[in-house]
This record gives C-alpha cells, sequence and structure tokens, in this order.
C-alpha cells in the first residue's frame, strides 16, 4: 500500500506509479469524510489543469465523493487552481479538488485540496485528511451522467465565473487600451484559454494542448522561459512578459528589456500599488524565503509584517482570520486584498498591468520607486539534485549548527522557521531547505548586485557539497 502524504501544497506523485486511480480513490474517500463529518449536505467543487489524464482522475473522484452521498460540482474541460478556489467560494461548497501537479514536471499529477473560503485548506485539516485516507477503496462504476440524473453531479463553467468576477474588478478597458502589448508564455498550462479571452494585445506562447509540457516542468522562473525573454528582446513593441506555472496560480514577469522579474520584486510592487497608489491597508504576511526587502517597504509604509513557514496553506490560515493586504511565496504564489485568499498568476498580472496602465510607467520605473524606499537587490536560487542520504546529511549539519561560514561569507546570525536561512554581511543572506516534494535542495541568496547573489551561490554550493 501507498503511504499518501500531502507537501506544502497537495499530494503529488508520479502518474501510473503512486499517482492511480485506485489512489486517487482513496484520497477521494477521505476527502468525502472530511466534507461528511465538518458539513451537513455538502458540496465539493472539482477541476483539473491540463495534464495528462487529468479528466480521468477528475471523473474518479467524482464517482467516490458521490457515491459517499456528496454533491459534486466538476467543471468540463480544464481549469486554473483559482478558478476551482473561487468557484467553491461562490457556490457555497464546503470544499475544493483540483487535479494538478502545479509546477512539477510533466510525469506527476497531483490532488490539491481547497476550502470553501476560497483557498487552501489549512495544515490541521489536511493532517485530518491524510489520517482517514483508508487502505483501498472501491471505484464505483456508475458514470458521471447517471450521478447528474439524480442531483447528485452537476456540470458547472468555472471559467466563466472566474471571467465575469475579473470583468467585475478590473478596468480591462483600461488595459487593453493602453498601448501595453503582453508577451504571455502559458507554459502550455491552464490560463492559456483565459488569458486569451481577456487580453487583446498579447503575443502568446505555449498556448496548445501539450499534456506533457514539452517535456518541461512548467515552472514560471527564468531558466524555463527564455524563449519568452527572447522574444521581448526581439520586438520592441512588447512593453512586458508574464507567464504562469501548470495550473496558472504562480506568475513570472519580465520587463521591457527581456529581463526576468523575480517573485520578490512583484510582491514589492504589489504592495506599493495597492497601498500607495489604491490606498488599501492591511497586513502583509509572506513564507520564509522571500526577500528581507518586503520587511523595509512595510516598514516604510507602516504596514504590519508576518513571516511564515512555506507553503501557500500557511500564509492563506492568516488571510482566512486576519486582514491581509497581500500573501506572498518566492516561488511565485502571490494573493491579494480584494480577491478569493488564493495564489493566482492570472490576477496578479492584471494587476500589474492596470499598474502600469494607470501610471504610464513600464515596470523598470516603477520599480526603482521601490528601490527608492528598499534599496536595489538581487535575488536567485539554485536546486542542487542529490542523493537523500546528502541531502539528509546537510540539513543534519544545519540544525547542529556546523555551518559557521560558506566561503569567504561569514555567518552573522541564523534563522530556521522552515530550513535555515544565514544572514551573512552588506544586508546578504543564504538559506537552505529540502524540498517537500523532490528530491532534491534548494539554496536562496540575496545580495546587493548580481555578482555578489552568484558568489554567493558558489560558495554556498562548494561548502555543502564539499
Amino acid at each position: 500500500m501507498v503511504q499518501i502524504k500531502f507537501g506544502t501544497d497537495g499530494w503529488r506523485a508520479i502518474i501510473a506509479r503512486e499517482f492511480t486511480n485506485d489512489n486517487v480513490a482513496r484520497v477521494a474517500a477521505a476527502t468525502a469524510e472530511w466534507a461528511k463529518a465538518r458539513s451537513e449536505g455538502p458540496a465539493v467543487v472539482i477541476g483539473h489543469d491540463c495534464r495528462f489524464a487529468g479528466e480521468m482522475f477528475a471523473e474518479v473522484t467524482a464517482k467516490v465523493l458521490c457515491a459517499a452521498g456528496v454533491k459534486v460540482y466538476i467543471a468540463k474541460g480544464y481549469v486554473s487552481t483559482p478558478m476551482v478556489s473561487l468557484g467553491a467560494n461562490k457556490l457555497g461548497a464546503f470544499a475544493g479538488v483540483v487535479i494538478t501537479a502545479s509546477h512539477n514536471p510533466p510525469a506527476y499529477n497531483g490532488f490539491k485540496l481547497k476550502s470553501g473560503y476560497g483557498g487552501p485548506t489549512i495544515p490541521e485539516e489536511i493532517s485530518w485528511v491524510e489520517s482517514h485516507i483508508p487502505e483501498v477503496t472501491e471505484i464505483p462504476e456508475t458514470d458521471l451522467d447517471t450521478w447528474a440524473a439524480q442531483g447528485l453531479l452537476e456540470w458547472v463553467d468555472l471559467e466563466e465565473m472566474y471571467y465575469q468576477h475579473v470583468l467585475a474588478s478590473f478596468d480591462m478597458d483600461l488595459i487593453n487600451n493602453s498601448g501595453i502589448r503582453l508577451g504571455y508564455d502559458a507554459m502550455y498550462g491552464a490560463g492559456q484559454r483565459i488569458a486569451l479571452r481577456l487580453l487583446s494585445n498579447i503575443v502568446p506562447l505555449h498556448v496548445d494542448d501539450n499534456p506533457g509540457f514539452h517535456g518541461q516542468a512548467p515552472e514560471p522562473i527564468h531558466r524555463n522561459l527564455t524563449e519568452l525573454s527572447e522574444l521581448i528582446k526581439g520586438d520592441n513593441s512588447i512593453q512586458a512578459g508574464l507567464a504562469n506555472d501548470g495550473d496558472a496560480d504562480r506568475i513570472g514577469m519580465y520587463d521591457e528589456q527581456g529581463n526576468f522579474v523575480d517573485s520578490h520584486h512583484i510582491i514589492l510592487l504589489l504592495i506599493h500599488y495597492l497601498h500607495h497608489y489604491k490606498g488599501y491597508t492591511g497586513k502583509v504576511v509572506i513564507a520564509f524565503s522571500v526577500s528581507d526587502k518586503v520587511k523595509r517597504l512595510c516598514e516604510h509604509y507602516g504596514l504590519e509584517y508576518e513571516v511564515t513557514k512555506i507553503g501557500f496553506k500557511y500564509i492563506c490560515g492568516k488571510m482566512v482570520t486576519d486582514d491581509v493586504l497581500l500573501g506572498g511565496e518566492e516561488s511565485g504564489g502571490i494573493a491579494v486584498k480584494g480577491h478569493v485568499p488564493e495564489r493566482d498568476g492570472i490576477w496578479c498580472g492584471l494587476l500589474l498591468m492596470e499598474f502600469m496602465a494607470q501610471t504610464g510607467k513600464n515596470l523598470n520605473q516603477l520599480i526603482e520607486e521601490v528601490y527608492a524606499i528598499t534599496g536595489s537587490f538581487c535575488f536567485d536560487r539554485n536546486d542542487l539534485h542529490l542523493t537523500d542520504a546528502l541531502k539528509n546529511s546537510i540539513m543534519e549539519k544545519c540544525a547542529a549548527g556546523a555551518y559557521q561560514s560558506f566561503g569567504q561569507y561569514q555567518v552573522q546570525r541564523v534563522e530556521d522557521i522552515d530550513g535555515y536561512k544565514f544572514h551573512l554581511d552588506d544586508h546578504s543572506w543564504v538559506m537552505i531547505r529540502a524540498s517537500g516534494t523532490e528530491p532534491l535542495l534548494r539554496v536562496y541568496a540575496e545580495a546587493p548586485d548580481r555578482a555578489a547573489t552568484d558568489a554567493i551561490l558558489e560558495a554556498a554550493k562548494k561548502t555543502l557539497l564539499g
């Protein structure tokens, strides 16, 4: 029997090895039990992204839930994770299920659990579901049409619901008539159709059906987006670039010169826009790996600031209970006030386009406004693919305080909220954390400029690998 564990954002596994119909049915059974234990007459919204066999796994989930007496709202065709979260909220459902492995490599699929407020389910509830996963669950033979005839299943258009929500929240005429031409890389993911519906002045990349993502993990980081970068560099009419991951809850951006704008800068830009320009207030909640410059900006504006463990479910927990302006992660997952408490790469991209349209400034000019407050900086991350033995050995050394320097860089202090952040001189730092979903070690670094960041990452690699 496969032991099923949820990571920072759902259960993910390799298709046809651990991620099978039988194991999906087991998780669906626990989800049904959870819904019935927490709610009378519960309903669950189900959607899947563009990954291989997503529709099949969504149907298995729906059959198990219906057989357990849980009402199911299910999307026809692929949808983004934010669409499922919004649907759960607007339909008054108890929960949402998204069949997606987000940014993981093409061999993976996954099972995300959302709650009725429209965001990730909090860790305590995820643990409850994990502890109730049965050893085996029979997949009902009854087809979806039969469940629909019995009133236990209803097909819904989650994309249209999301589209109308955007139109009610943004001045799309302002954005589309601003003259801003956008390069958009869907990475073959679930954001492709809605982006083309919403944005009229767009140059699209990778917006066709490719369940294997052309062999590349659909993670919106620079090394995966060189084609978008080159497109912008070769076309002076494009003012910005936007990319989303496989389920469109993460964001990557490019400036008008084809330079990558990472999530730290996006978080800073959004705080600056939402508070300074739009007058919104609230707490800023960020994951442990986010730039310390966010704290500096919050201090400047008098905004409360809180750091959580890595995993958007921790940020969402704060957004549900507190007045939160923005919640954000280093990995490109950002949620903002005025929307459901869910990461949304399309929504945040629209906010930045609105910012540009209203001010008449490009991303670089807006970043300079932020730098005037925080100072400039550069962030980067290396993913070290290691054996489990070496990965565990390095983390044990971190816990034991074995690393007092990385090459010439002396450690001044250490934080261990989630992983280990080693603070160095000159407001620089390096952080080490083992991935919760993949066999690798993540090494992050921040310094005043690119050369210093690269040097810190190289020194850390040499120290860790001996």
